[in-house]
């Protein structure tokens, strides 16, 4: 007997990269005695989301903030066999979330081997499908398509036509002596390419309105028409759409009747806590590897970086309608670690943990990534340094009982200060915390159990440098401790010490 089409692996953690091997069956023939049976491509989504449902087993596993919000929302739309546009704000993993429905899909899928469009052998849709199987009956030769090639997205852009997404007359075709009236002249657009698969359109109100119009049969009759030809094909195909809110993109508008076509509109959002931020981000962010040096980034300053996206979401000063995208806060890590890797690099520390001076690397990163509302020219960079102090006296707060603070304060009435910047070692942050007992009880406090690795009494300098940074930069901006500084050097002192150069 044939070989019976595999069942789809719905482990979380199967890989494309590792599918099994391609089904044998290689004829029409050889399908029908398998017992193959072709479902619509809704249907296959809906039979495969429900398995991972009953077992308690995520659609997405590696996305994160969305579990109580918006998947159930995808979920039910799945299982209505619905349209679905995602609409939210950039970096909000709408487009991430359609590509990931791929695996919702049977591994393999049988195909007229040859068609454009992915032609199911018990019932092809064009010219050429038909053809073959009257031609060669159960003889008919089989391709077979991996789910992973059963996807396809356009980005929506201002010169996008009906060719692109449809189709069009080939005139290289008509030119091999075929006629007008030839099916077979028709070269098939994007989305008939996509049949019997899912097709997605990021940023659908980019899409010109007369083009809008031309998927109104796609969503509703399922079918297309080729301009000039007495055709429809009828296409098995999910069409899913992202969308950023209106009153934010001003470039163009979804048409009301196409709107109406979708079966469901699911409103996406950044991340809710902290923490799912701080995963996020973690999760996505690339540390530079150097031979030689060890990265550490305790948490403390992961949720630095959080703070600072969530503080830029509340600026009266920023543009609230364009959003501040995770991609801001992984860009902000990635610049922070790699601010403490070139410090380290340059005095030849062994580990390079990042402090509070490494901060001054995320204007640079936080400037393309969010729309600054100001009447003033030139107060950007002034914003964003004031984004980046509230996030870290946010987490300062957050960190620190107020009852550790009057230690420190009272501690440095009695010293000379302190230096702070990328030229001071990690060392002299060490004499400094075990000259100042107060100072040292509250870094252990923001330290916490990071790295659980290290007991308390080896922490490393540079993680003690970290949290001694975070601490005088908190009291400071808490109006507790004086700042001046001078070039990369900076210098805590008691309230009543020099003010000139204050920060």
């Amino acid at each position: 007997m044939s070989e019976v089409l595999p069942p789809k692996n719905l482990s979380s953690e199967a890989d494309d990269s590792e599918a099994s091997s391609v089904p044998g069956v290689a004829t029409l023939g050889g399908l029908k005695a398998s017992g193959w049976a072709s479902v619509p491509v809704a249907e296959e989504l809906r039979r495969n989301a429900l398995v991972r449902i009953r077992v308690g087993e995520p659609l997405f596993p590696e996305i994160l903030g969305y579990e109580e919000t918006v998947f159930p929302q995808l979920e039910t739309a799945l299982l209505a066999g619905h349209d679905v546009i995602l609409l939210g704000e950039r970096g909000q993993a709408k487009t991430r979330i359609i590509r990931g429905l791929t695996d919702l899909l049977d591994e393999w899928m049988p195909v007229v081997a040859g068609s454009e469009v992915n032609d199911d052998p018990y019932e092809p849709v064009s010219r050429y499908g038909r053809d073959q199987v009257a031609e060669h009956g159960d003889d008919t030769p089989i391709d077979w398509v991996h789910r992973s090639n059963r996807y396809g997205e356009k980005l929506a852009t201002p010169d996008t036509s009906i060719a692109d997404l449809i189709g069009e007359v080939d005139p290289i075709r008509v030119a091999e002596g075929r006629y007008l009236s030839d099916e077979l002249t028709i070269h098939y657009g994007l989305v008939p390419r996509t049949n019997r698969g899912l097709f997605a359109i990021n940023e659908l109100p980019d899409l010109a309105e007369r083009i809008q119009v031309g998927l109104l049969n796609v969503l509703e009759e399922r079918d297309i028409q080729i301009r000039g030809h007495r055709v429809r094909l009828p296409l098995d195909v999910v069409l899913f759409a992202s969308a950023n809110p209106e009153d934010y993109t001003n470039r163009g508008r979804i048409i009301t009747p196409l709107k109406d076509r979708f079966g469901s509109q699911i409103r996406t959002h950044y991340p809710l806590e902290t923490e799912v931020e701080m995963d996020i981000v973690v999760q996505e962010a690339s540390v530079p590897a150097v031979e030689g040096l060890e990265v550490l980034v305790p948490d403390f300053m992961t949720r630095v970086v959080a703070a600072i996206s969530r503080e830029a979401r509340n600026s009266p000063h920023l543009n609230h309608r364009s959003g501040v995208s995770v991609r801001m806060s992984v860009a902000n890590y990635e610049a922070l670690v790699a601010s403490a890797v070139r410090r380290s690099v340059r005095s030849g520390e062994a580990v390079a943990v990042p402090r509070v001076s490494d901060l001054e690397a995320l204007p640079a990163s936080m400037a393309g990534k969010v729309e600054v509302d100001s009447l003033d020219d030139g107060r950007d960079g002034e914003i964003l340094e004031r984004i980046v102090r509230a996030g870290v006296l946010s987490v300062f707060r957050d960190l620190v009982p107020g009852e550790l603070h009057r230690g420190v304060v009272e501690a440095f009435d009695d010293h000379d200060g302190v230096s702070t910047g990328e030229d001071v070692g990690a060392s002299s942050y060490v004499e400094v915390s075990e000259a100042i007992p107060a100072l040292s009880t509250a870094a252990t406090v923001v330290m916490g159990d990071e790295p659980e690795a290290l007991p308390d009494a080896n922490r490393h300098p540079a993680l003690v440098a970290s949290a001694v940074e975070l601490v005088l930069e908190g009291l400071h901006l808490s109006k507790r401790l004086n700042k001046r500084t001078s070039g990369p050097e900076s210098r805590y002192e008691a309230r009543g010490g020099s003010t000139s150069k204050t920060d």
